[in-house]
C-alpha cells in the first residue's frame, strides 16, 4: 500500500490506519530536524536589535547551560522564540504548544507565558503595564517564570556574549524532542 483509499476519514480500515500510523511515527521521529531548521531561520531577522533571533535563543540556550540546567530547560531556552518568525504576535503560545508534549509542564507554563513576564522590562516605555505578569502571583510556576525572564531571556541581547552554535545543542534537541513524553 502507497497509500490510504479513503478521501473521508470515516471510511479507513483498520489496515489503513496500522499503515498511516508507521508514516506518523517517521514524521514526528523527524520533528527534531524540522525544528533545528526553523531555528536556523531565525539567524536572518536582525529587526534593530544587536544580535539576530538566532543568536538570541543561542545566549539563552548557553546561559542556561552555563548554569548548569537540565536539557529540557536548555532546549526551552533555545526554542522560546522559535514562534517569532511565524507568530509575533502569539510566539509564546506557539513555543508552549511545539514544546508541551516534550518537556514537564512548568516548562511548557513558563514558555507560554514568557511574552507576558517579558513586559516587565520594556512595557512601560510604551505607556503599557509592566506588571502584566502580577495577574499570576499565585501561580505556583509564577517565580519559574520570573527567574527564566531574567536569567535568560532579557539580558540575551549581547553581540559580545560567547553562545554556543546550533550544532553544539542540536543532540539535546534531539533528545528532548525524540518522543513526546508529557
Amino acid at each position: 500500500m502507497q497509500q490510504v483509499s479513503f478521501i473521508q476519514m470515516k471510511d479507513g480500515t483498520a489496515e489503513e490506519y496500522a499503515f498511516l500510523d508507521q508514516h506518523e511515527k517517521a514524521y514526528i521521529k523527524a520533528l527534531p530536524e524540522r525544528v533545528l531548521s526553523l531555528l536556523e531561520q531565525l539567524g536572518d531577522t536582525l529587526d534593530g536589535y544587536t544580535v539576530s533571533r538566532l543568536e538570541h535563543s543561542l545566549q539563552s540556550a548557553s546561559r542556561a547551560e552555563a548554569d548548569g540546567c537540565d536539557e529540557e530547560m536548555i532546549v526551552a531556552a533555545l526554542l522560546h522564540d522559535i514562534g517569532d518568525m511565524y507568530a509575533p504576535a502569539n510566539h509564546s503560545e506557539f513555543a508552549a504548544a511545539l514544546l508541551r508534549p516534550y518537556v514537564r509542564p512548568e516548562l511548557a507554563w513558563v514558555l507560554e507565558k514568557h511574552g507576558e513576564f517579558q513586559m516587565y522590562y520594556w512595557a512601560h516605555h510604551m505607556g503599557k503595564d509592566r506588571n502584566i505578569r502580577d495577574q499570576y502571583k499565585d501561580h505556583p510556576w509564577y517565580q519559574s517564570c520570573v527567574d527564566f525572564c531574567e536569567k535568560y531571556d532579557q539580558n540575551c541581547f549581547d553581540p559580545d556574549y560567547p553562545s554556543k552554535p546550533i550544532s553544539h545543542f542540536a543532540p539535546m534537541v534531539r533528545r528532548v524532542l525524540a518522543w513526546p513524553k508529557y
